[in-house]
Parts: C-alpha cells; sequence; structure tokens
C-alpha cells in the first residue's frame, strides 16, 4: 500500500513510530495529486513549497521529541471559504478577485497548530450556495457530480489527494459531497466548531466539518476542531471531550431510530436497500432498532429555505448592488430572490425551528441515534438537472440532494454520513446517523462499529 492510501490513523501511528516520515507522506500526497488532479480538480490550488517546508518542520519537529499529535504531518486540504492568512479565499467566484487573507481562521490555526500540513485550497460551489461544485468531478465517475458545496474537499480525500480536508454545511455540503464519493463527512453541533475567518453562507445555518475515509479520521480531526471561540457569537462552551471511538465497542443498549416518515419517500431503491441493510448490521452489532416519526415533515423545505436565503442575501447586499455580473447565474438568482422575501416569511421560519428542535428533541429521548439515507440518489450525470421519481414526481437534483440533509441543519443536531456500499453502476451510497445536540460521541461510536463489519475501504478507480 503506497502512503497516500493509508488511513489518517494509519499514517499518525507510522509517523508516531518512525516507520514513516512526514515528508514522505507528503510527497506521496503530491505525486497522487499530480496524477489525478488534471482529471478531478478537487483543487483551486496547490501550495507544493508550503507544503514540503512544513513536512521538513514537522519531521524535524518529531525527530527532536516535539509530537504534537495524530495530526502532526498528515496532509490536509481546506475548503476555500476557510481564511489561511495571505492565501486566497476566492470563495469560488469572481467577487474575490485579488483577495488575501489577513489572518487565520480558527479552525485553521488549531489544524496548524496540531502540526496538520496545508496543501491548498478546496473547491467550492460560488459561495457555498448549491449542492454541485460544477468545475469538480466525482472521484468515482468524472462524468458525474462531485457534490457540493464542499465538492472539493470530498474528491481530494476520496481520490487520495489529502488525508483529510475541511468542509462548510449549511443545508448538508459536508454530508451529500461525502456520500456521493464514498467517504465519511462529519456536520458537528451548531456551535462546536468555530467559524471565525470562514465566508458564510447563512449564519444561522453555516457549520464547519471534517470530511474523512473513516470514522475514527473523523474524530481525530474533530479532536483538534472543537473549542470555545468567543469570536463566533454561536460557538458554545462544550466540556472537553476525546472523540475517538473504542475499538471493538458492541453496540448493546444503543437505540436506533427507524423512520416510517420522510427520510424513505422518493429514495432510489438501491439506496434503500443498502441504507436498510447497514441499519440490520447495527442490530446484530447489538443495538436495538426502533420506528420513529420525523416531526414536522412537510415543514422542512420551507424552514430551511426560509432561513437561508435572506440571510445570504443579507450577507451579500452590497457587492449584489454594486458587482452583481460577477456571480454566476444560478447564484445570482437565489440572492436577488432573497431580497423580494417578506420579512414575515423569516419570522415565520425561525418560529418553525424552535418547535422542529423541540420536537426533535422529544423523539431523541425515544433513540439515542436516528439512520437514514443521506441523499435520496447516487450522483448524477453532469449536467442533469432534475430526478424523475417511479411515481412520476419530478424534483430539481439540488432539492433531492438537501431534502434528507437539511433538518439537522435547522436543529443544529449533529449528523455523520457513512459510506454503507454502491449502486449497480458503482457509485457509493451514503448512510446518515443522527444524534442529540453535542452527541458527536455516540454517533462516532455507532458509526466506527459499523466501519468495523466492512471490508477495508476501496481505493476509488481513478488510473
Amino acid at each position: 500500500m503506497r502512503p497516500h492510501e493509508l488511513s489518517l490513523a494509519a499514517a499518525a501511528d507510522m509517523i508516531r513510530t518512525g516507520r514513516l516520515s512526514p515528508v514522505e507522506l507528503v510527497d506521496s500526497v503530491l505525486d497522487r495529486i499530480g496524477q489525478v488532479e488534471p482529471g478531478l480538480n478537487a483543487y483551486v490550488t496547490v501550495d507544493v513549497d508550503r507544503a514540503r517546508r512544513a513536512a521538513r518542520e514537522a519531521e524535524s519537529d518529531i525527530a527532536t521529541g516535539r509530537y504534537r499529535g495524530p495530526l502532526h504531518g498528515i496532509p490536509m486540504g481546506l475548503k476555500d471559504l476557510i481564511d489561511v492568512a495571505g492565501m486566497a479565499t476566492t470563495a469560488g467566484s469572481r467577487v474575490r478577485a485579488g483577495h488575501r487573507a489577513q489572518s487565520d481562521s480558527t479552525v485553521a490555526a488549531r489544524l496548524t497548530a496540531a502540526g496538520a500540513v496545508l496543501l491548498g485550497k478546496t473547491h467550492t460551489h460560488e459561495f457555498a450556495y448549491g449542492l454541485i461544485t460544477a468545475q469538480t468531478r466525482n472521484a468515482w465517475d468524472p462524468g458525474r457530480i462531485a457534490g457540493g458545496s464542499s465538492g472539493g474537499s470530498a474528491v481530494a480525500v476520496a481520490s487520495g489527494s489529502a488525508f483529510f480536508a475541511l468542509g462548510t454545511d449549511t443545508g448538508g455540503s459536508i454530508r451529500v459531497p461525502a456520500a456521493l464519493n464514498g467517504v465519511v463527512g462529519l456536520k458537528p453541533t451548531y456551535g462546536l466548531v468555530p467559524r471565525h475567518g470562514v465566508t458564510s453562507l447563512s449564519w444561522s445555518l453555516d457549520h464547519v466539518g471534517p470530511i474523512t475515509r473513516t470514522v475514527q479520521d473523523a474524530a481525530l480531526v474533530l479532536n483538534a476542531l472543537a473549542g470555545h471561540d468567543p469570536r463566533d457569537p454561536a460557538s458554545v462552551a462544550a466540556p472537553a471531550t476525546d472523540y475517538r471511538p473504542a475499538a471493538g465497542e458492541s453496540l448493546t443498549g444503543v437505540r436506533i431510530g427507524v423512520p416510517r416518515t420522510y427520510y424513505f419517500d422518493h429514495v432510489a431503491p438501491e439506496v434503500e436497500a443498502a441504507v436498510r441493510h447497514a441499519v440490520d448490521h447495527l442490530q446484530a452489532l447489538g443495538a436495538r432498532l426502533v420506528d420513529v416519526e420525523i416531526p414536522m415533515a412537510r415543514y422542512i423545505q420551507a424552514t430551511q429555505w426560509g432561513l437561508m436565503v435572506p440571510e445570504a442575501t443579507a450577507y451579500h447586499e452590497h457587492t449584489l448592488r454594486t458587482v452583481p455580473e460577477l456571480y454566476q447565474a444560478d447564484v445570482r438568482v437565489l440572492l436577488e430572490a432573497g431580497a423580494l422575501m417578506p420579512a414575515g416569511d423569516h419570522l415565520r421560519a425561525q418560529r418553525s425551528r424552535t418547535l422542529m428542535r423541540r420536537e426533535w428533541a422529544r423523539t431523541l429521548r425515544e433513540v439515542d441515534v436516528v439512520a437514514a439515507p443521506t441523499v435520496p440518489a447516487t450522483a448524477v450525470k453532469a449536467g442533469q438537472e432534475a430526478i424523475t421519481w417511479a411515481d412520476g414526481t419530478v424534483e430539481g437534483v439540488s432539492d433531492a440532494y438537501v431534502r434528507l440533509s437539511s433538518p439537522a441543519n435547522i436543529t443544529g443536531m449533529p449528523s455523520l454520513s457513512v459510506p454503507v456500499g454502491h449502486d449497480a453502476a458503482g457509485m457509493p451510497i451514503g448512510m446518515q446517523l443522527l444524534g442529540r445536540p453535542l452527541g458527536e460521541s455516540v454517533l462516532l461510536r455507532v458509526g466506527h462499529a459499523y466501519e468495523q463489519t466492512r471490508p477495508a475501504r476501496e481505493p476509488v478507480p481513478v488510473a
């Protein structure tokens, strides 16, 4: 196995014990980027000199006893919404031409302090306002979409071009591309990971989190990211926690909620079958399955859009007025629509969110985790605009992808997407685990237990 094919945890153990050097690891990943990047376009920019310099520094530090932990010397990517001092944060938009960040975001600073090696910035749908990331291709089939808006981050991890990457998630933008590219995506509890220095889409829905190859890897990254930051008004002061799941832990006593409503409506048969099969694995590991009703399901889409659209427009108010021609057409239309939304609609969406949080909290007193599909269909062909379901219903691709992921953004609950198989075309399928606020340890425990029942992660079929 080549170094870039290792899991983060395996590479970290080899670095810690001196069996692998950070320089060797970074060189392997840079070689991989050179091999696959022309066909996938996961990165906006790759800073080779910076990465190699950081790798040499990590090697020197570790050799002299200054080992910082499991991220030390590990190559990573950051979504192009996340500020790194001296680097551009283009947000995938001509609006940001010539931009240079003056200081590090909180998450970038924490990862640097942990010794992680920045490779570069990964592509996003413009200002994270979409579920496609049109400039990036799916790691399993370049003729299909990567998903978004953290598509570049997911493709980089899936293709071996980064050991982990950060994404942002406002309606599913970590979990959707993770599911479509066969990797793990974690949207933490709202406020657990600070957003200072991260370009906003919708301040009351935005989250930052890791995309990794395994659940254990996600826990290692979350350990470095979580923690209060007063510069983010939504940041929570959660108790210090080691999120790493224990090896060989059974799920005896864990109650898994299986939705009777909403999450299996208008879902591709192969997706439903794979997720239900994964749930059966959880039951075989000792979990108890409990049927649950999804509260206020008919209001989910209206609440998501009622919150996100006016908040996004408010963020872009100045540039939308002064340089509207610099936005891509799809994003500009959404921003202009937000300017027409009555204040009453936004207020009603906030009231709906309050009620939804209360009802989900009631559901999550009956179960520990809810298990459901991450997205209702695997990655569609590039350029496909809609999905037609068996009953003749036609749904826009972005609407379909956000439909099952947005409840966790509205309520602020943590949500973890885990690969659970492939469809007949070989495209990955993801299962979503949802839990109580600050319940990441339980999600990671369940996700890790399931992962141990599966064969080792298959490499993506990229030359």
